[in-house]
């Protein structure tokens, strides 16, 4: 079995497995109150989620997996749409390892979907890539079931691309009869004050909770807004939008690097939900 190696363990969170759990444990005692318990969506599509330092992001990304633990409904696959930082591989990529290691252990790629989609497989597309792999700890940490993960690299990021993107998901999910997740790894504004950051963050926002994916393409570009991964988060509403009409949106938790080292140059962290409280037919 080929199995990717962690790229960032020991940098974005601890590379002993009991000082990582210790962490995950730790942030979530903290965040417990913040909770939102009465929030059981009957169909979940997705969520957006922080993809920096647990000791940064995670007060805020726990929070999806908390509500995705606690959902009624199981995911075969957990579908983690993140950017291409470094530009290498293709434009749209999936990983052509059969798992990923962590401190946590093996999480398996549901290779079967992944051999079924039309994008090319690319090792050297994930293999520094940190967006995709902060999300498996959590994965491995809160779902009390077995679960595969799917990685999707996005280093063009379209909405021409997170339409195909989406259409792919669904045209397979449809073959092999799969409960999906996705998960659109994303930080929003990078280095730059509170107040700036939360204003440049709300006007993409916005158009996230439109559901207007031009309106946040364009939004990003014209006002060279930092959001790194505004691709994925396109390809997880349109992903929702082809399986419901108005799929919801929902602010779970939102802060900053500088609550936690005082700075005027912060990175913005966001965490929502994509959501139905309709069942899909």
């Amino acid at each position: 079995m080929k199995t990717r190696i962690p790229a960032v363990a020991g940098k974005f969170y601890p590379s002993n497995k009991d000082e990582l759990i210790n962490l995950l444990h730790s942030i979530h005692l903290k965040e417990e109150k913040r909770f939102a318990k009465d929030f059981m969506p009957a169909v979940l599509f997705g969520g957006i989620v922080p993809h920096a330092g647990y000791v940064f992001s995670g007060y805020e990304a726990i929070h999806f997996f908390e509500l995705i633990k606690n959902h009624p409904k199981q995911f075969d696959t957990i579908v983690i749409l993140h950017p291409n930082h470094n530009g290498i591989g293709p434009e749209i990529a999936s990983d052509e390892n059969d798992a990923w290691q962590t401190p946590m252990g093996i999480a398996e790629i549901d290779t079967e979907f992944r051999d079924q989609m039309e994008f090319e497989s690319s090792a050297l597309a994930h293999k520094f890539e940190h967006s995709a792999e902060v999300m498996v700890p959590f994965l491995q940490y809160k779902l009390p079931y077995k679960f595969r993960i799917l990685p999707v690299s996005m280093s063009r990021q379209t909405p021409q691309h997170a339409r195909k993107v989406a259409e792919e998901l669904i045209r397979v999910q449809n073959i092999l009869n799969r409960h999906l997740l996705l998960i659109a790894s994303s930080d929003f504004s990078h280095y730059v004050s509170p107040e700036y950051g939360k204003k440049m963050d709300q006007m993409v926002i916005d158009q996230i909770e439109k559901g207007d994916i031009e309106g946040i393409y364009s939004t990003v570009k014209k006002n060279n807004i930092s959001v790194c991964g505004f691709g994925p988060i396109m390809a997880l509403l349109a992903y929702a939008k082809k399986l419901n009409e108005w799929p919801e949106t929902r602010i779970l938790r939102r802060g900053h690097s500088g609550e936690i080292i005082p700075s005027q140059e912060v990175v913005d962290y966001v965490t929502m939900a994509v959501y139905s409280d309709i069942e899909q037919k």
